[in-house]
């Protein structure tokens, strides 16, 4: 490949190191725009608090109760992804461009065609991942037998010593899992809606990134795990409010991560 094909490719944007005052910088930010822009706000979470109530309803009708806990927990880690109508609004709020529906549903679509539609099968693989790993510990741990309702799944988990010890090797287990799909895709989702670097580049970077500041972005992700389990409580219709502030407040978080460091 000749150099200059090589100066000409997109190259990933540097991103410092960040504190506690960029969370909650991003927060004060994410709250911002969602009373700014509230109706883009509620249609992206409305569609994904549906997402959540069709998945309980599968899971119920078909009678598979040991699939809630694992997506209960691991269907809002795709909220980076579903959010991309959410960073756009941001975009062209920050920016001052013209903010309409058809610009920001335009964008969410062509990202089929561009790397974060590569992302998604990143996030689905991980997910899948997380989904089957459940199911082998609940057959070691439980039997086949704790599926038959929910109520019996939930009274097992808690009250016998092989349900204990499947909610306690699960949670670890997924905690890792989340961790890392959250390093891949906290500032890769961002950075591929705002850039043309390709998907790898994008979680790299993302991942250095939060190995470069890991007490803080630790501490965000658990805000946003945090934030995200309660508004699944009422029906996932806290949702509506809490995924615009976290969306606006992920891209804040990004595009505060570019700026140049401040002189010491």
């Amino acid at each position: 490949m000749s150099d200059a094909v090589l100066s000409a490719a997109p190259r990933a944007p540097k991103l410092r190191k960040i504190g506690f005052d960029d969370i909650f910088e991003a927060l004060r930010l994410g709250v911002r725009d969602a009373t700014r822009a509230p109706l883009y706000g509620l249609f992206f979470g409305a569609v994904f608090a549906l997402g959540g109530l069709a998945i309980y309803g599968f899971l119920t009708v078909y009678d598979a109760p040991w699939m809630i806990i694992p997506i209960g927990i691991g269907f809002p880690l795709i909220g980076p992804f579903v959010a991309a109508g959410l960073y756009e609004v941001s975009r062209r709020l920050a920016s001052g461009a013209p903010l309409s529906w058809k610009a920001v549903l335009v964008t969410v679509f062509r990202q089929r065609e561009r790397q974060l539609g590569w992302m998604a099968f990143v996030v689905l693989f991980i997910f899948w991942i997380w989904v089957y790993q459940a199911r082998i510990l609940l057959a070691v741990f439980m039997g086949f037998s704790a599926s038959t309702n929910l109520e019996r799944f939930l009274h097992l988990v808690v009250s016998t010593p092989g349900g204990l010890t499947f909610l306690a090797v699960g949670t670890v287990v997924g905690l890792v899992l989340a961790l890392v799909l959250f390093a891949t895709t906290v500032f890769a989702m961002p950075m591929l809606l705002d850039t043309e670097v390709d998907f790898v580049t994008a979680m790299v970077t993302s991942i250095r990134a939060v190995l470069a500041s890991p007490i803080p972005m630790l501490g965000w992700g658990v805000v946003v795990t945090a934030a995200t389990l309660v508004a699944l409580a009422p029906f996932f219709l806290g949702l509506l409010v809490i995924l615009p502030v976290l969306g606006h407040a992920t891209w804040h978080l990004y595009a505060l991560a570019k700026e140049p460091a401040l002189a010491q």
